[in-house]
């Protein structure tokens, strides 16, 4: 090992190197972009047209979202083998930071079709280079520490969910509150500052990442052979032919889910019969052939390691398959099934208890940034400057939205309706300014609770959008939209100020996904000791314990959801069940994602690190595309069963597994060949 690389381990944070905390912080600002965006997408797709939404059915939007978060996990593998024989990791994840960047300036452009799809695609392409890269670049500093491995991936998972933390927040909170453009910017803004930042830090990591060497036939140097008797396995033509038909089917049929969905063009449908199944299935079974084939070609030690990880990966594609609900079904959940209001006293504990968990975090985030000032600013005074002034910005927008909340007024709002009495029972149809009053009909003033951060007097005129049951303030802009957009038919509903209420507060939809980081935040340290201690179980333990885990919190919601009518549209239950689902969520995530990734580098060769976190990143995608296509399902089978049905299915089956893995696990012990 170069000098360079041993001064990697001179100047520590909290016991690793300050270097890990460059990552952590990089990862952090590209965390808070892609789930600032996650947040509000489906949110925004969903939303009426009238007020910046393109008003897409729930099949529509998480067929996009799933197809998204989906490809944003199958380009790593192509980016991992760039980094591996041509650019290194470094460059890797400057150039993905760029282009995801202006991923996310294209999609700020909301009010376009086209520049949205574009900012997907650009998005998709960043995180193939930059997502693999990092974790590589960790691997490589801890390959002569491997027992401090499971510590370093903790940490480094806290900055990935202090970033999701802030992300989801901040640019939820824009966008449900003021504009979704402001959100989808706001995302490509500190994504940018986190490039800057580890560019101009880089030399922390020594040799560590930078362009492979390669010799005099331009080929590239294959390191030592970390076990005993490895070999290389280069790969046949066979085996890229399969990889190419692997990636045009896996690619074309994520492709064609939206399309079929959104547009109704199905490629795969031939003389009215849809195929777009039977394909899928045959490229699942040619990638099994793929991976089994070139594993046993391994000698017995690798071939058994990288079984384990095989199995690994089923257990990961079930585990994200129901997890990734959290974007999906769980925000529409959230946003329409769910009582956000709190009124009286329970505003003013929401109020307190949003900005302890919102400053607090930070606050420690900020002391974290303070320790690694002080072991860097010398050397690296440029990036911790750009490191420091976005941590500011963080602090001025967040006293901006704590000032807002705390100004937000609850009104009692009048408006005209028409009143209908079938069989003894009441309905109401709001008056709007294109509604024609029929002879005759009973007009009656109904009450409508508004909240918003401003100030109008009782008697006061105001515009209302209704939206499934609910009603929306509309300002002058988001009225005129609306009318112009409805043309003649104008939905804005005319209504008055009648009385100003007690306090009372609405919580975003988007504010629950929040819960998942701030859970991370605060247990991540317990399970790092954890990991570290003599009574660390077993990795297929780890797993079978965090799909039990997962599957306790999806049969909170099943519960907590029996009292909603079968094809219900709206319901107001409680947000407790929420909580605890989101609780149970994230201590499974702990038991499995970032172990997961510290495994994977402890099972496999040096020379095919970023190769292998790519292969593990396509189970992530399979079980993030299948959890949009089984998300999209809500409507259809809460209508035909019921919403508590729905959830069910995400209780029994990954709690099933679970056992499962534990049942394996002696099996997969052996398999690992004493990797710990």
């Amino acid at each position: 090992m170069s000098d360079s690389k041993n001064n990697i381990f001179e100047s520590t944070v909290l016991g690793h190197p300050a270097g890990l905390f460059v990552l952590f912080f990089t990862e952090m600002w590209e965390r808070f972009s892609y789930y600032g965006m996650r947040a509000i997408l489906v949110l925004f797709l969903m939303s009426s047209i009238g007020i910046g939404g393109w008003d897409w059915s729930s099949k529509q939007a998480l067929a996009l979202y799933g197809t998204y978060t989906a490809m944003v996990y199958l380009t790593p593998i192509l980016g991992g083998y760039l980094a591996d024989n041509f650019i290194g990791y470094r460059k890797a994840v400057v150039f993905g930071a760029i282009i995801m960047t202006m991923g996310h300036a294209s999609m700020a452009m909301e009010f376009d079709h086209m520049f949205l799809y574009i900012g997907i695609g650009l998005l998709i392409i960043g995180n193939g280079l930059f997502k693999p890269n990092m974790t590589s670049i960790i691997s490589h500093m801890y390959k002569d520490t491997p027992e401090k491995k499971d510590g370093a991936y903790t940490i480094f998972y806290m900055g990935v969910n202090a970033g999701a933390f802030l992300g989801i927040l901040l640019c939820g909170y824009l966008g449900e509150k003021v504009s979704w453009s402001y959100g989808f910017g706001m995302a490509g803004i500190f994504m940018f500052m986190g490039m800057l930042q580890f560019y101009f830090a880089q030399d922390i990591f020594g040799d560590i990442g930078l362009a492979p060497e390669k010799n005099d036939a331009g080929e590239v140097e294959e390191p030592i052979l970390e076990f005993e008797g490895d070999r290389l396995n280069p790969f046949t033509t066979l085996d890229k032919a399969l990889i190419a038909i692997c990636s045009i089917i896996g690619v074309s049929w994520v492709i064609n889910d939206p399309l079929s969905a959104i547009a109704d063009m199905n490629f795969l449908k031939i003389g009215g019969v849809d195929y777009a199944n039977y394909y899928i299935l045959f490229g699942v079974g040619t990638f099994l052939f793929l991976i089994f084939s070139r594993i046993f070609r391994y000698p017995k030690q690798t071939r058994d390691r990288m079984l384990a990880i095989v199995l690994f990966a089923v257990f990961t594609v079930c585990f994200w398959a129901s997890f990734e609900q959290a974007g999906g079904s769980m925000t529409i959940f959230a946003k329409n099934y769910s009582n956000r209001i709190m009124s009286g006293n329970w505003a003013i504990v929401f109020n307190i208890f949003n900005v302890i968990i919102t400053v607090v975090p930070i606050a420690i985030i900020t002391w974290v940034l303070y320790l690694l000032f002080k072991q860097t600013f010398t050397k690296f005074r440029l990036s911790n400057i750009i490191l420091g002034s976005s941590f500011l910005v963080i602090w001025m927008i967040v006293f901006w939205m704590i000032n807002r909340d705390f100004s937000s007024t609850s009104y009692v709002v009048e408006y005209t309706a028409i009143e209908t009495v079938e069989d003894g029972k009441s309905s109401f149809e709001a008056v709007t300014e294109s509604t024609k009053i029929p002879a005759g009909a009973k007009l009656v003033q109904r009450e409508q609770s508004i909240i918003e951060p401003i100030l109008m007097n009782v008697g006061a005129d105001l515009n209302l959008l209704q939206v499934k049951k609910k009603f929306i303030f509309l300002n002058e802009e988001k009225s005129a939209n609306v009318r112009n957009l409805s043309a003649a038919a104008s939905p804005v509903i005319k209504a008055k100020v009648k009385r100003i209420k007690e306090n009372e507060v609405e919580i975003p939809a988007s504010w629950f996904s929040i819960l998942n980081s701030l859970f991370i935040i605060m247990f991540a340290p317990f399970f790092s000791k954890w990991w570290e201690s003599k009574y660390n179980p077993a990795a297929s333990v780890k797993y079978g314990l965090g799909l039990i885990l997962l599957g306790v919190g999806f049969g909170a919601l099943a519960f907590g959801s029996m009292s909603i009518p079968q094809g219900a549209e709206v319901a107001s239950v409680s947000i407790m069940w929420l909580v605890i689902a989101y609780l149970f969520h994230t201590l499974g995530e702990l038991c499995l994602s970032p172990v997961a990734l510290s495994y994977i580098s402890k099972l496999v060769p040096g020379r095919m690190i970023a190769l292998m976190f790519g292969i593990w990143y396509i189970a992530v995608a399979i079980g993030n595309k299948t959890a949009g296509k089984m998300g999209g399902e809500i409507e259809a089978i809460t209508e035909t069963h019921s919403m508590s049905y729905f959830f069910m299915i995400f209780t029994i089956v990954p709690m099933a597994l679970g056992l499962l893995a534990i049942v394996l696990s002696p099996v997969i012990k052996k398999l690992m060949h004493g990797v710990e």
